[in-house]
């Protein structure tokens, strides 16, 4: 087994100084996506960069106090730790973004991680940080191994790293990945295989609902309805086929589940259009059967438990957690629609969304919220302004920025 990982090392070495020497054929001597990054690596750092780029401390720590990933870590951490400790491993969770949030080591590698930022904060991205299997796990979104000199910095060339990508377990989004590092020495067939097995029970321990009650998890809402941007209503995990106004009836209902009576939701729904009460009244049985009858009147009122994405977000902003709200953020609240209360909400919290990243413009949460309102300038001159009067090292989101606010600015 030693000669073999001599050899395996060997080979990987004589490949990665062919590749920055362009001499041999080190094409054929490794994977495709290891040559990949390699050519993105070398394209963005040099061959001597010894640690990852960190982050802000506060904000790694709202990115992961925000995280829907914290919540599943929390209850698999003495797995994760133990598993750490045995093997002599380091473990690091990260975002989307290749950014660790969260890591936890056994006695070695725990300073050689931390000799190379390999801690909350650190950037682990090809471009920040060479070719590794975090960033390969995240942009191929499958599991990866990275072994001795396939990293594209000499001073990873000691380690390898197996890495899985994890995944909101109901919209099936990759959140981030679980890594596993230790010495390239200690090489085992099975990593790849224990990396599977950590992101499987991080997916398990989540929520089964990314919506959340205030100060605590809904794990079993009965019917969900998402608002912002888009519209779908789920009952018990089943998509339900409604109509329009069928769908709007619903969200005023979920939205006042104290009740409304028959003139309230007229006048929410309809506004002065003249619609007769008997076709509320139809439209209302239609959706009582679909929902199976939990619905009752005098008032209408929806008898079993609801949540909804417009909930969800404002209790993340009235938490504070500004990154996890936008995150939430979809859109505007059922486009298009010309019921006036709804209208009415919409607005509301749109400019709650917007007033809550101009007091706290975090980069990342700008740069998503752009995406959904690209001419909204101001915001983006606030959160660049802000990183100006930092002065320290440019911001990575910095570019972006600049390039939404030329774009949005027009010629």
């Amino acid at each position: 087994m030693a000669h073999d990982l001599d050899a395996r090392r060997g080979e990987t070495v004589r490949a990665w100084t062919a590749f920055i020497e362009s001499t041999g054929d080190h094409q054929r001597l490794v994977r495709p996506e290891i040559l990949s990054s390699w050519a993105r690596s070398r394209s963005a750092v040099p061959t001597e960069v010894e640690a990852a780029p960190l982050d802000d401390e506060g904000e790694t720590q709202a990115r992961w106090r925000d995280s829907p990933l914290q919540v599943a870590v929390e209850a698999v951490e003495q797995e994760l730790r133990r598993t750490a400790v045995d093997g002599d491993l380091v473990i690091g969770i990260t975002d989307e973004h290749t950014r660790l949030l969260w890591t936890y080591g056994g006695r070695v590698m725990r300073r050689r991680a931390e000799s190379v930022n390999f801690v909350p904060g650190g950037r682990w991205d090809d471009t920040s940080m060479g070719t590794n299997a975090l960033d390969l796990a995240n942009r191929t979104d499958a599991p990866a191994m990275v072994f001795s000199a396939e990293h594209y910095a000499p001073h990873l060339h000691n380690w390898v790293c197996w890495a899985a990508p994890v995944h909101d377990p109901v919209t099936g989004r990759q959140l981030g990945v679980v890594d596993l590092s230790t010495t390239w020495d200690r090489t085992h067939p099975i990593g790849l295989a224990t990396a599977r097995v950590l992101a499987t029970l991080i997916e398990q321990a989540m929520p089964t609902s990314r919506y959340y009650a205030e100060g605590e998890v809904t794990r079993d809402p009965g019917l969900v309805l998402t608002l912002l941007g888009q519209a779908e209503v789920r009952l018990d995990g089943e998509r339900l086929l409604l109509n329009r106004r069928q769908t709007e009836i619903l969200a005023l209902l979920a939205l006042h589940p104290d009740g409304l009576s028959l003139d309230q939701l007229h006048t929410m729904l309809y506004g002065d259009h003249e619609v007769t009460f008997s076709t509320l009244k139809a439209e209302v049985s239609h959706l009582r059967h679909a929902i199976g009858g939990a619905l009752s009147s005098r008032p209408y009122r929806l008898t079993l438990p609801v949540s909804t994405d417009v909930e969800h977000v404002l209790a993340l902003l009235r938490r504070g957690q500004v990154m996890a709200a936008v995150d939430s953020y979809g859109g505007d609240l059922l486009p298009g629609t010309n019921s006036p209360a709804l209208v009415e909400m919409g607005e509301y919290l749109a400019v709650a969304v917007r007033e809550a990243l101009l007091a706290d413009p975090r980069p990342d949460a700008v740069l998503r919220y752009s995406d959904l309102a690209p001419y909204d300038t101001e915001v983006i001159e606030v959160c660049l302004d802000g990183l100006r009067a930092t002065n320290v090292d440019p911001h990575p989101a910095v570019p972006l920025l600049k390039a939404r606010l030329a774009v949005a600015e027009g010629p």
